[in-house]
């Protein structure tokens, strides 16, 4: 499989893999909740719905991807459409699972109202694929730490494992959608062999997009806690951290993107680039091998 990446043909086959067994997952919701307070229930009914949206988000800007993309590259479409359909079986698991807790899918509060008002917006390919890597890598960060700290109630604890696995394998799969959007930009513009062995070599554009983001994600972080806090019991200076932690290292490792974390921002939240290095590369080829198994994965704390 290569020392660095994966090929699209590979992650189209573990895709189609990963498709057989898919829906012949379900949640068990034999066994009832006992919520310590009505706040506690509101706070969960606020954290799925929140993890509904962004699932609906990708869902919707997979699929339009991947009918634009069709032209010069059928194979990556296709990988884009099973993503997306991926995408649309957390949101069905989702539906279901709020209605379990109490609930039902709410409308968008201002702060992610306002996220997702700019994503739908974004046309260029480049632009929504770099939003939505970011999107799943804060998404899979903030499952694996509920993981440890949410509520322990076996269908909760279901849930939220059936959303950090496949999270975790959504990153890499969007980190390689970026790589493969940017060398096509790259070859449209008509860039030197050279250079595009050498880099994907993102835009100034998009690495303002990229610090722009990472801080408004750490920010939100604030927003969320008023929120989901009494269900999840994070910390907004714990998430914040991990927040930086895990969209730094992101880049960090991959560096042929073009993409280098803030140092002053690392700083604010005690972190530096050498730590970051010191982390688990969760692009590389293992990592994405490990994580495309549903039945071998293993979800662990941060």
């Amino acid at each position: 499989m290569g020392s660095a990446t994966l090929t699209t043909s590979d992650w189209l086959r573990l895709l189609r893999k990963r498709r057989e067994r898919m829906y012949a997952e379900s949640l068990d919701l034999s066994m009832p909740i006992t919520w310590e307070s009505a706040e506690e229930q509101q706070a969960a009914i606020a954290f799925f719905n929140a993890a509904f949206r962004a699932e609906e988000s990708g869902l919707r800007q997979a699929h339009e991807i991947a009918d634009e993309i069709r032209a010069w590259d059928p194979e990556l479409a296709d990988v884009l459409k099973l993503y997306g359909d991926e995408e649309g079986w957390h949101r069905e698991l989702l539906t279901q699972f709020l209605g379990y807790l109490g609930g039902e899918v709410r409308p968008m509060g201002p702060t992610t109202r306002t996220f997702y008002k700019l994503y739908a917006r974004a046309k260029r390919h480049e632009t929504i694929v770099l939003t939505n890597l970011m999107f799943e890598t804060i998404g899979a960060t903030t499952y694996r730490l509920a993981l440890r700290t949410a509520k322990s109630h076996p269908a909760v604890r279901q849930m939220l494992t059936i959303l950090t696995r496949d999270e975790s394998f959504h990153v890499p799969l969007n980190a390689h959608f970026l790589r493969c959007i940017l060398q096509h930009e790259n070859d449209v513009s008509g860039r030197s062999a050279g250079l595009r062995a050498a880099r994907n070599d993102a835009s100034p554009r998009l690495r303002v997009l990229y610090h722009t983001l990472t801080a408004s994600l750490m920010a939100s972080a604030a927003a969320s806690r008023r929120r989901a806090k009494k269900f999840d019991h994070i910390p907004f200076r714990t998430l914040a951290r991990a927040y930086a932690e895990h969209l730094g290292r992101l880049f960090v490792h991959a560096d042929d993107l073009g993409f280098s974390p803030s140092r002053v921002l690392l700083a604010s939240v005690g972190l530096t680039k050498k730590e970051l290095r010191e982390g688990e590369d969760v692009l590389s080829v293992d990592a994405a091998l490990r994580s495309a198994d549903r039945e071998r994965v293993q979800v662990t704390a941060l």
